[in-house]
């Protein structure tokens, strides 16, 4: 499949916006191209959250490697990158890795501790500033060790529930 960063980006907020209506949520949309902080607005029962939405196509979200330059540690560079994120936000984090033209992509929820958590304890505890979906190291340091998410992140009626 080929899609541009910007085309990933806009499909991963639209489909997060249509799983998120279709679970019985409000969805706002923030006006204007690469805002910070968040890109969705979502209510349920009165219950409000800030969605930030991350799209990939590669089987990985880079979410810290921004910070990397700077920091001489996975840990570091992941904390650095924890600082910047919002207490209340969520992450829906979209992958189209695999997904054919039509396809729903697959989205899971997480908080900013349990995404900077996983990545400090992915490569056998080395952390990466790549947040992995599912991918096996072939080589160096941490060769056959497995990059996994939980698939308890996935989204859910369940997962939604823990956050709105």
């Amino acid at each position: 499949m080929i899609m541009t960063k910007h085309q990933v980006s806009v499909a991963a907020e639209a489909f997060a916006a249509g799983v998120f209506a279709q679970a019985g949520c409000d969805v706002s949309v923030q006006y204007g191209a690469n805002q910070p902080g968040y890109d969705l607005i979502i209510c349920r029962e009165k219950k409000i959250r800030k969605v930030s939405v991350k799209g990939n196509k590669d089987g990985g979200w880079v979410l810290a490697i921004g910070h990397k330059k700077i920091n001489p540690t996975y840990s570091a560079t992941i904390d650095a990158w924890y600082k910047e994120q919002d207490t209340e936000t969520i992450f829906a984090l979209v992958q189209f890795n695999h997904i054919a033209i039509g396809n729903m992509p697959r989205i899971y929820l997480a908080t900013r501790d349990e995404v900077a958590s996983h990545m400090k304890n992915q490569d056998n505890g080395d952390g990466a500033a790549t947040l992995y979906e599912d991918y096996l190291k072939t080589k160096g340091k941490n060769k056959n060790f497995h990059n996994k998410i939980p698939d308890a992140w996935l989204f859910n009626e369940s997962r939604l529930g823990k956050f709105i």
